[in-house]
């Protein structure tokens, strides 16, 4: 996939939803960024590392999209692992080790998977 340019404000936003242990909302990112970076350029910014396969997005079950870095997708996306989505603090954690088998039937063709399991995570318990 072709890269687009590394801007300041791109780069800052990759380097955020990397080193976040959770995955992070539009709200969220906005509010880290610290009024540097208008929502709009944010929503951009999200779409273009999206489609260069740097994040993926998650709708987690309140409806709200958060982004997460990718993990081995240098062959395209992979992120039929499960998401957990936690209850009690609203986060959104990947968990790769946890992936689904879905077996649909022939003709059907998968273009995104969002598995999304809520309850409790380790911290709030």
């Amino acid at each position: 996939m072709k890269q687009i340019r590394n801007t300041k404000p791109k780069a800052e936003i990759t380097a955020l939803i990397s080193s976040s242990g959770v995955a992070l909302s539009h709200a969220e990112i906005q509010n880290l960024m610290g009024g540097t970076c208008d929502r709009v350029t944010i929503y951009r910014i999200l779409d273009r590392l999206t489609q260069e396969g740097l994040v993926h997005k998650i709708i987690n079950m309140d409806g709200v999209v958060k982004y997460a870095t990718c993990q081995h997708c240098e062959t395209g996306h992979h992120h039929d692992h499960i998401h957990f989505s936690c209850e009690n603090c609203k986060k959104v954690i990947c968990i790769e080790s946890a992936v689904p088998k879905i077996q649909l039937p022939e003709k059907f063709t998968v273009h995104n998977c969002n598995f999304v399991v809520s309850g409790i995570c380790p911290e709030c318990s």
